[in-house]
């Protein structure tokens, strides 16, 4: 589980995005980051029982997403991120495979697998896997445990059929998407239960299938 100290010290974040406020406060950071280090250690052992390709020995630092934000490219030049994110996959650290997340952010928290906004080649791939296997696709969104506790994501979809695919394919809505993870929002008192552990498991366990879909997916070519 995580002390209500490290969500607080997120939230202040969001009410004090600034350098100097930060650095007054750099020992609070430090404590909630070892707080969520803590937590990332107690999960991954019991990730790589439900998915053989999470290594058991992955350090935990590789997991847990800079608090800094790159602002070069971007009109909001808050220097700092106002969650923690952590991510989980076989290789990388930033996301670009499929994998498991976990947001921790005052009131915005959530779980989630699969990948997200892969690029180009991948996306190709997945729609092909998907128009392929359809079958073995919707079997897995429509698991009980799945539906009961997630949600596919739609957001960024195309509003038009991809090129090479009928407009009028039943499946066309998963094949429009750019984006394929799931997520399951989170409430702050989960992340002070002794059980914390266990839910996230249960829930990485749900949508592992995904995560395996999806691997196959781009692995393949």
């Amino acid at each position: 589980m995580l002390k209500k100290e490290t969500l607080n010290f997120i939230g202040d974040v969001a009410e004090n995005n600034n350098r100097e406020w930060f650095a007054e406060n750099k020992p609070k950071y430090e404590e909630a980051k070892a707080d969520v280090l803590n937590l990332v250690a107690a999960i991954i052992p019991e990730l790589s029982k439900i998915d053989p390709l999470i290594s058991a020995e992955t350090d935990p630092k590789k997991c847990l997403m800079r608090i800094y934000r790159d602002v070069r490219f971007s009109k909001n030049k808050d220097p700092y991120k106002t969650n923690f994110g952590i991510w989980f996959s076989s290789r990388s650290k930033g996301g670009n495979e499929p994998g498991y997340y976990l947001h921790v952010q005052p009131g915005m928290s959530f779980v989630a697998g699969g990948y997200w906004m892969p690029d180009a080649p991948h996306v190709k791939l997945i729609r092909q896997e998907i128009d392929y296997n359809i079958g073995d696709f919707k079997e897995i969104i429509n698991n009980s445990d799945f539906k009961k506790n997630f949600k596919l994501g739609s957001g960024g979809a195309l509003k038009n059929a991809p090129k090479g695919y009928d407009p009028a394919d039943p499946n066309i809505e998963f094949l429009k998407l750019k984006s394929f993870e799931a997520s399951m929002q989170l409430n702050d008192v989960e992340f002070f239960k002794p059980a914390l552990v266990n839910k996230l498991i249960s829930s990485f366990k749900t949508v592992q299938p995904l995560v395996a879909f999806l691997r196959n997916a781009v692995d393949a070519q």
